[in-house]
């Protein structure tokens, strides 16, 4: 028995010699030095490394971690962008290091590098006015890939979205107003759009809010913190939201809404599935024909929701699908799924010719001195759209529509990813000083070491958004958009300039 075993020792340890030596014959991983400019270095390393007297050396593969729902892990949303783009920013501006070499490295995994790379490719962008394919060039430099961003599904990835779809997507959301640090309060972010504070974020200030859907009573269910319409409605006000869109089942009445002052419009369609002609041509209506702000919600807030607010991006602002897709995600992490991103694409060509007719339908109004102040689509409000998504006018499809007895019975998509992110652990990013998060002076809206309130019947805390005080703009004809990063010219297409001479309220289109 004795030598049984000692065979077995020595056959143990020559199998592992055998493996040393195969590893040690296989060519070393090297380290990889991207230089970004003269100052600033990324590095993809097999270990840290530590500063010296000619460099200093940073990493934030632990601070800045994605809070996944399933299998996606990035990008990392608009605080941690924003966290690290202040990092770095003072490091770049520091006295003492002036003379070093500034090295942003990563020794994670891959997905750590990717989102490493999604994130000094954006400050690339954003702070040193690179176009976003030379920031990427930059990080492909010496053959390195990067694996591609996936959706919040559980099951195969359907679309890929890469780190130069979010570069793009960096650069039209700057060009567009939309990104502007020197005006955002990372706190107010991180602070609502967790579930106990109402789950929502802004994704063109000003504009589009996206938000999870209501209940009739606050309470908690599977998991996740539910909030009556009640507890919206002094947030609304504040923001200039005048209309609501819900996309889910009915959960709450909609009079808790408009008996407060705000439209509400319903457009249903299956959680996780994508919607049909009508309920899109009536949602891109509804939003065109605004007064303020739209507030849009299904179950989660993220795959019916952002599926939407993308078609009208991509018809207003020309953007492609992947660079809709790359924003919404790094606004609000975890919207649109599945199915939902390869239809996003398909849309896109056609959403795109849709904006041409109708900016130089608007140009030509205004040239000719034409006012706009009726709704483009009359008799809105008395369309419903059911599960089957066929249009019904009759009060029996309005009661069909409200049936959800198939979303109170079992969990969807939507409570599966509602339960998923109440579940997340408090970000490792806010134990970051409030020194090092600030690139410009400003007035804070609260005091730097005070606890924002937990989230009533009544209100959504003691923080707000800061809305863009930017005029809306419109995009002129483009033509076939051939060039994914071709951005259309704005055009001032403000409302006010076409104000009605019989003192109606002017239409205001974005």
């Amino acid at each position: 028995m004795k030598r049984k075993s000692e065979r077995r020792r020595a056959e143990s340890r020559r199998k592992k010699c055998c493996a040393a030596q195969r590893g040690s014959e296989a060519e070393p991983i090297s380290d990889i030095y991207i230089e970004i400019s003269d100052q600033l270095y990324f590095a993809i390393l097999q270990q840290k490394i530590k500063s010296t007297t000619e460099r200093h050396c940073f990493c934030i593969d632990e601070e800045l971690a994605y809070e996944n729902f399933y299998a996606d892990f990035g990008p990392l949303n608009l605080a941690m962008f924003y966290r690290f783009s202040c990092k770095l920013t003072k490091k770049l501006k520091s006295i003492t290091l002036s003379r070093k070499k500034i090295v942003f490295y990563t020794c994670g995994d891959q997905k750590k590098q990717a989102n490493a790379a999604y994130l000094i490719g954006s400050y690339a962008v954003m702070y040193l006015n690179m176009m976003p394919e030379e920031a990427y060039s930059l990080l492909v430099a010496k053959n390195r890939t990067y694996i591609p961003f996936r959706d919040a599904s559980f099951g195969t990835c359907m679309y890929n979205l890469s780190i130069l779809d979010c570069l793009c997507a960096v650069h039209k959301a700057l060009h567009y107003g939309w990104l502007d640090f020197s005006d955002f309060d990372v706190e107010e972010y991180e602070h609502y759009e967790r579930a106990e504070n109402g789950d929502l974020n802004w994704i063109i200030p000003g504009k589009f809010l996206a938000f999870s859907g209501p209940h009739p009573k606050s309470k908690i269910e599977n998991g996740y913190p539910l909030h009556a319409p009640e507890a919206y409605i002094p947030y609304f006000r504040k923001h200039n939201i005048t209309s609501v869109i819900r996309l889910n089942k009915k959960m709450y009445d909609a009079r808790r809404f408009t008996d407060s002052g705000f439209e509400h419009h319903d457009l249903f369609f299956v959680d996780g599935s994508t919607p049909n002609d009508a309920i899109v041509r009536k949602f891109l209506n509804i939003c065109e024909n605004a007064e303020g702000a739209i507030a849009v919600h299904c179950k989660a807030g993220l795959g019916r929701t952002g599926t939407l607010i993308g078609c009208y991006m991509m018809k207003h602002y020309c953007m492609t699908a992947a660079e809709v897709i790359a924003w919404i995600r790094i606004c609000r992490p975890g919207s649109i799924i599945g199915p939902q991103q390869n239809f996003v694409e398909e849309k896109q060509n056609s959403l795109w010719a849709e904006g041409d007719v109708f900016r130089e339908k608007m140009l030509n109004e205004e040239k000719n001195g034409k006012l706009a102040v009726t709704r483009i689509l009359s008799g809105v409000d008395d369309i419903t759209i059911n599960g089957s998504n066929k249009i019904r006018t009759s009060k029996k499809g309005v009661t069909e529509m409200y049936n959800d007895d198939e979303e109170r019975n079992g969990l969807t998509q939507g409570d599966k990813l509602r339960a998923l992110k109440s579940k997340r652990q408090v970000r490792s990013s806010s134990s970051l000083s409030q020194e090092e998060n600030k690139i410009h002076t400003r007035s804070p809206l609260m005091k730097p070491n005070s606890k924002a309130s937990p989230l009533s019947a009544s209100s959504l805390g003691n923080l707000h958004v800061v809305a863009s005080n930017r005029e809306p703009v419109c995009c002129e004809p483009c033509g076939g958009h051939s060039d994914a990063t071709n951005m259309c010219t704005p055009v001032n297409l403000n409302m006010a300039h076409l104000q009605a001479s019989s003192a109606q309220t002017h239409v205001k289109i974005y």
